[in-house]
């Protein structure tokens, strides 16, 4: 499990708890859990969800630039994540609370994901659902309220700290 203390407009606004799915994705999940870490020198602290669309997503990840063009695996830059064994398209967006990878295109995965906060089934077979939020969805829905239809956030909103339970 991972999980992400959660600031808004500089103050503490809760821990969002994460699930991962080693067994269908254990690259992916290690990816992510690794930059939860940032056992390599690098990862999701400090990072700000980037863009936030009320019924659908909030995204972020971008630890580079922090506008959605940035980032890195833990595998240097992208990696795959679908057409191999062990990564594969194979969960769907059925449900709000997925993980899953934000990409710009098959075997584009990097270290920006987003969360669902709907079903978003027309992204099935384009993004590897990689795990759930277990604890904490109301804030979740809270984030989801600052954002905007183009995606703009209305407030700065920043994972403070992170890591693996």
């Amino acid at each position: 499990m991972a999980n992400f203390d959660i600031v808004i407009n500089n103050e503490a606004a809760g821990r969002i708890v994460m699930k991962l799915y080693d067994d269908v994705v254990p690259k992916t999940a290690r990816n992510f859990r690794e930059l939860t870490t940032g056992i390599n020198g690098f990862g999701y602290e400090g990072c700000s969800f980037h863009r936030i669309i009320p019924g659908f997503i909030l995204q972020s990840g971008d630890f580079t630039k922090g506008d959605g063009t940035g980032g890195k695996s833990i595998y240097g830059g992208r990696f795959a994540g679908d057409g191999m064994i062990d990564e594969n398209l194979e969960l769907k967006h059925n449900k709000p609370g997925l993980l899953s990878m934000a990409n710009s295109g098959r075997n584009t995965n990097g270290s920006q994901f987003f969360i669902t906060t709907i079903a978003t089934t027309w992204l099935d077979g384009s993004h590897v659902v990689f795990g759930e939020v277990i604890e904490n969805m109301e804030l979740v829905k809270d984030i989801e309220s600052r954002g905007t239809p183009q995606g703009t956030p209305k407030a700065e909103i920043i994972i403070s700290k992170c890591g693996t339970l």
